[in-house]
């Protein structure tokens, strides 16, 4: 359910019947502009937050983008289709030839295109500056990607979270090619120690698939776990470590926050929550640290780093 106990308010205030029996959304309503700029009318209370993220919901709950020039004729793919309840309510016989579609559309049938254009544009980028390159080859990309990249010596980018090889639920550090950049999380993910809290199943199994701990996992990140998961990115074969601050402050239990939530950057679907993070420290007190500053002084000797 999306509205729960609002849906009654939704379907009288928001949508209108259409001739299939079910519902489209008012015209005032069709776009999440509009719903935004409706909702920012008014105070935000919990009820409004629902009624306005559920509304971006079924907004963006499609699989066919029309083509605005070629109306009821051609159709492009919505980008995570088959996360859509849309999809998930298909037939399987029609879900299996959209999916045969999307991949060849988004990974295959451009391949060509974008190679040649990728060996006339990054060699010219390389040559332009002595700074090593990195790729952020994360997501969607092109079949041709990989192999551009190991042609011309761009560093991949590797988070543990977000493994490149199908199937498998977290990347080892110690799998890592040596030409990459390896990262706990980006910018625009949560920390290690909210990430730990927001699903206690998916946490147990890194628990006891990555950090090779046996039993219960603890239902914080305590400063052992962070300081097990920035170890393994140390000592990992890639050629760079790189890390958010708070990852690092995560490590010492008297000076990391107290509520890990205060500690994201960016969240990429909110506007509101971009760029918010403050380091809690100030810079004299973090150098005044000796036995914290020795730690990690250690911890980067000791991997070679």
């Amino acid at each position: 359910m999306i509205f729960g106990e609002n849906a009654v308010t939704v379907k009288n205030q928001f949508l209108t019947n259409n001739e299939w029996g079910s519902y489209n959304l008012q015209p005032e309503f069709e776009t999440q502009k509009q719903v935004a700029q409706y909702f920012a009318q008014f105070e935000t209370n919990e009820e409004n937050k629902v009624l306005e993220s559920g509304l971006y919901k079924l907004i963006a709950n499609v699989i066919l983008l029309e083509d605005e020039d070629a109306p009821g004729e051609q159709f492009h793919f919505r980008i995570a289709m088959d996360k859509t309840s849309s999809f998930e309510n298909l037939i399987p016989h029609v879900q299996t030839r959209l999916m045969d579609l999307y991949q060849d559309y988004f990974y295959h049938r451009q391949d060509a295109h974008w190679y040649v254009s990728a060996m006339k544009k990054l060699p010219a980028l390389k040559s332009a500056t002595p700074m090593l390159i990195c790729g952020e080859d994360l997501g969607m990309v092109p079949h041709c990607v990989p192999s551009v990249m190991q042609q011309l010596g761009v560093l991949s980018l590797e988070v543990q979270r977000m493994p490149k090889d199908s199937g498998v639920e977290f990347l080892n550090p110690a799998h890592v090619p040596y030409l990459s950049v390896i990262t706990p999380a980006t910018h625009d993910m949560s920390t290690i120690r909210e990430w730990w809290e927001e699903d206690e199943n998916r946490t147990q199994r890194f628990y006891n698939d990555i950090l090779n701990q046996q039993g219960a996992a603890p239902k914080t990140c305590e400063a052992w776990i962070s300081s097990a998961i920035v170890l393994q990115h140390l000592y990992s074969s890639a050629m760079w470590c790189v890390f958010q601050l708070q990852d690092i402050l995560g490590m010492n239990e008297d000076i990391r926050r107290e509520n890990p939530k205060e500690e994201r950057i960016n969240i990429p679907a909110d506007h509101k929550h971009y760029w918010q993070y403050r380091m809690h420290l100030t810079l004299e007190s973090l150098i005044s640290n000796k036995n914290f500053s020795e730690e990690i002084k250690d911890y980067l000797k000791q991997s070679g780093r």
